[in-house]
Parts: structure tokens; sequence; C-alpha cells
């Protein structure tokens, strides 16, 4: 390692800053650069201008059409391109020793689907790296994991703070509306979202917020129903069992009720009304705290949840 890489490593605050510049250089775009990084475009701006300051120089020149480098930024690149190679190399090396896997790792995950879909990939996971240690917390609220004890949390939709970092599970994720076959057969199908006005619907709640405002499309129209019912919950567990069990109807993840469906505890009603996109990601306070063991950890969830939406599917679409 050279002595001005070093000295870049000594004045540059958060290398993560000078990977975006190198893959900014490399794309011509800084929203190009955004989305290959998975990260907004504003923290993407934010970040480069806190490297230009940091390094008391002027790394790009932007118009409102090209962004194109200077020569402080064209000689910044060429030394910093094989520092960051380097360092890749080094984070590939350590991923591919998985005794190196070790230490605790603490992930908040949705209650359902963390308890009945995700454990088992968990335990899975732990054998094949038996020095790390996991601590789990199941709930559905929006687990703050810049404030609360946790590396990373699995939750449906984008965080509501827009510098956390969501790298999609699942991206083709929706609601769907079931019901148990034995409740059907007792008060009829609806055959449109309408006709939800006429039965008992199984809300969910965050926290005092109750969503009881299903929305629909179909061939461009919306429909958003305002629906009743005897029974909420804040776990959606709690709600999933209520409808196996017959009490009403739920308008809840695919993913969550996909096993129910296909073993034939539920049945999806009015499947040409689509449900609202609920894709699933998993959160994670800031980009340097991807550590090799929460991405292991992500590829792992990936590939299990790949075979799982495509059994899924496979049922639902046949």
């Amino acid at each position: 390692m050279t002595c001005l890489s070093f000295n870049i490593i000594l004045k540059i605050k958060n290398l993560a800053d000078l990977e975006l510049f190198i893959t900014t250089a490399q794309y011509g775009s800084l929203s190009a650069a955004a989305r290959s990084l998975e990260i907004s475009p504003a923290v993407a701006s934010a970040a480069l201008k806190r490297l230009e300051s940091e390094l008391g120089v002027l790394l790009f020149v932007r118009t409102t059409r090209s962004l194109r480098l200077t020569a402080e930024g064209e000689r910044l690149l060429a030394r910093s391109q094989p520092l960051i190679n380097e360092l890749r190399d080094l984070a590939d090396e350590l991923v591919a020793g998985h005794s190196l896997i070790r230490g605790e790792l603490s992930l908040s995950l949705p209650s359902d689907l963390g308890r009945n879909v995700i454990l088992p990939w968990l335990d899975e996971f732990q054998q094949q790296h038996p020095d790390l240690h996991l601590r789990v917390q199941l709930s559905d609220r929006i687990a703050d994991v810049m404030r609360e004890p946790v590396d990373v949390a699995i939750r449906y939709g984008q965080p509501p703070d827009s510098s956390q970092v969501a790298l999609p599970l699942v991206t083709d994720n929706r609601r769907v509306l079931c019901a148990a076959p034995h409740y059907l057969a007792t008060h009829g199908t609806p055959s449109s979202p309408a006709e939800l006005s006429q039965h008992n619907c199984l809300c969910f709640r965050v926290g005092d917020a109750l969503y009881n405002r299903w929305r629909f499309t179909r061939d461009g129209e919306v429909l958003d129903i305002d629906v009743r019912g005897n029974r909420s919950a804040d776990d959606a567990d709690a709600v999933r069992h209520w409808t196996v069990s017959g009490y009403g109807i739920c308008y809840r993840s695919w993913l969550d009720v996909g096993r129910d469906v296909t073993a034939g505890r539920l049945s999806v009603i009015c499947p040409q009304w689509q449900g609202e996109s609920l894709p699933l990601n998993l959160i994670c306070p800031d980009r340097r705290q991807l550590s090799p063991t929460i991405r292991l950890l992500r590829e792992h969830l990936q590939h299990r949840f790949e075979a799982y939406v495509l059994q899924a599917n496979t049922y639902l679409y046949r």
C-alpha cells in the first residue's frame, strides 16, 4: 500500500464515501451510482459533498446534463481504485473463511414470517457457522435499528428513515385476501372487494393505528375499502391464526399466508383484484455495518425465499 493511499485512509472518515466516488466515476452519473449501491440519490449526494469537504478539493465538475472528473478527481481515482480493490479482496477472503464468521448477531423479525418461515432458515445458517451466536427479536413493530440493540431488521416496505440501508430480499410480494374454506362455506365468498362490508374482516394494528383501509387494483381501477370486524391484533401471527380458525377474512402478505393456501387451510379471494405491493427488505442503519456475516445471511435468505416464493406462486397461478 503506497504512502499516498495510506494518507487517503487517514483523511477519509468513511470509506463508503470513497467507494461511492469510484462508482460515480465509473457510471458517469451520481444517480446511477446510487442505484448500484442501493442508496437514495440524496444520501449519495451528501456523501460526495462530505468527501470533497474532507479532502478540500472539487472532485467533479457538475452541470445539469453531465458529470466529469476534475484533475484532482482523476488523481484520486487512479490511486484509490487499487486500494478499494485490495479491501474488497480482503473482505472476500474473510467471507470465504466460514470459521471467521463468529460473534453475536442480533436480528429483529416480523412475528408471523419470522416464527413460521425464517427461524428454520436461521437454524440452517447457524449450523453452517457454529461460532455465530444469534439473538432474535420477534415483533411487528418497526424496529428502530438506530436506537435499539439490533444489527439488522427484516421488515416489509421501506424504512421510515431514508438514511438507513434497505437491501431487497423479496421485491415481488403483495397482500392477498384470504379466508378459511369453512368460513366461506358458511358466509359465502365475496365476488368483489366491494362486498367485504358484508363480512367480518380481521385487521392488523401497528401501535394505535388500525389498518382497516384495504386497497385493490384491477386494469387501472383503484378500489379503497374501509372494512370492519370484531377482532384486531398488533401481531400478524394472531391475525393469521384467527383466519385459519375461520373467524373472518384477512388481507395479509402472500409470504405470510402462502404456506396456508398451499396446504388448503386458506383460500384466496378475488384473485383478479391485485393487492398492495409489499416488498421485504433487510434493513441496516449504515452501510458500514454490512459485515461479511450480514452479507452471507442476506445471500442465504435470498436463496431460501426464491424457492419459497416459486413454490407458493406455482400453486397460486396454476
